[in-house]
């Protein structure tokens, strides 16, 4: 990391109560946590933003992380390709997970899910070139404005947040790293 963040000593208050809460569910705090609390007051409106996104998310916690790991490919950002890799593998299996990563046109998803990640893929890409057109191809395959606005947001959001991870420094954990050193070299699409 190159800021200074919160450590788990120097933390009180919500930001304690937060890494309480990811040590517990995940068995440690992770870097994207620390990342944030180089801001202190911003950790715990972010993190809220994100589990209000994910939880709430209309299409379910597979899109969402499908998405995520489409978004990280062309941000590009090394730490949420291989953080979002293991989140989709839980889902798909490992060799989905790799094939939709490399190129989800080809990975044997439905139509309406590869709709789904261009989509999310041209929001990360350059957003300013999406058309109602666009809108248009997403309903046509049974999306509802409230699953449009999901999949932008959940776009959107991991465009800001990989890119704010990769401005701080942060790196991967060795649990999110896959076993294959091919694999780990595939999702380094950003910083090594």
């Amino acid at each position: 990391m190159y800021l200074k963040t919160v450590s788990d000593g120097e933390a009180t208050g919500e930001i304690a109560e937060a890494y309480a809460r990811e040590r517990a569910d995940m068995g440690m705090v992770m870097n994207a946590t620390r990342a944030l609390s180089a801001r202190p007051d911003m950790l715990v409106p972010v993190d809220r933003l994100l589990n209000q996104l994910r939880d709430g998310f209309s299409l379910g916690l597979a899109a969402f992380r499908m998405i995520t790991l489409v978004v990280a490919k062309h941000v590009p950002s090394s730490y949420c390709s291989h953080v979002y890799f293991r989140g989709v593998t839980r889902f798909v299996g490992r060799e989905q997970a790799l094939a939709i990563q490399t190129d989800h046109r080809s990975a044997g998803l439905s139509e309406r899910d590869v709709a789904m990640l261009d989509y999310a893929e041209q929001i990360a890409i350059d957003a300013s070139r999406i058309r109602a057109a666009d809108i248009d191809r997403l309903r046509a395959v049974g999306f509802t404005d409230l699953n449009i606005a999901d999949i932008a947001y959940a776009a959107s959001f991991r465009c800001f947040l990989s890119r704010y991870f990769d401005a701080v420094g942060a790196t991967a954990e060795l649990p999110f790293l896959d076993e294959d050193p091919a694999v780990r070299e595939r999702l380094a699409v950003g910083k090594p």
